[in-house]
């Protein structure tokens, strides 16, 4: 019995010796629970609504975020501001090839290229790669780790320009003349991804 206890300390430290601190850490992104709330802005007011995440993971090391990758399935897209018919009219155009054009690109994603600490010591400066319509632009954003909570939380407020991806409709970008049916290039994304 003292020889079995014996075995199991040793493999324990040996376990230990050879365990490497500075490896990175992989979780998974709860796609049930993670969020993603767009807003579009036009002359006129501002509509609202969510985008389902379809996969996603964030990398840590020594607790600390260093990259990540996502997923967003553009199908789902839903306005949250309207009902009824135009409601469904809204969803039917963003999805359209007018705007994003789900049917042939049903997803966008983002990857990290960098990830330097911020200002406070849960806040993250991220740069990376977001495609959308098979379009690659570099962004960036400010990332917060609320690593108090189980699972970890991390959101950040991104603004994009759709122009960049070549979703015209409505854009002063590509078309004069436009007045109050101007809509407005740049959109806001607040993303919430929780770790399985």
């Amino acid at each position: 019995m003292k020889n079995l206890a014996l075995t199991f300390v040793v493999a324990a430290l040996i376990g230990l010796a050879f365990t490497n601190p500075n490896e990175t850490a992989t979780y998974k992104v709860d796609n049930t629970n993670s969020t993603v709330v767009w807003k579009g802005y036009k002359v006129t007011g501002s509509h609202t609504g969510t985008i389902a995440m379809k996969s996603g993971e964030l990398d840590f090391k020594k607790g600390k975020l260093k990259g990540g990758k996502f997923e967003i399935d553009m199908t789902s897209i839903i306005v949250t501001d309207l009902e009824g018919e135009y409601k469904g009219k809204l969803e039917g155009h963003l999805k359209s090839a007018d705007f994003f054009g789900v049917e042939e690109n049903p997803t966008a994603t983002f990857e990290t290229t960098s990830v330097m600490a911020g200002e406070t010591a849960n806040s993250y400066n991220v740069k990376g790669n977001l495609t959308i319509k098979g379009i690659t632009n570099e962004i960036s954003f400010v990332a917060i780790v609320d690593d108090t909570k189980t699972p970890i939380e991390t959101t950040a407020a991104i603004k994009v320009d759709r122009s960049k991806f070549d979703v015209r409709y409505g854009s002063g970008s590509f078309f004069e003349n436009l007045g109050d049916k101007t809509i407005y290039d740049e959109f806001d994304l607040e993303v919430k991804l929780v770790t399985k």
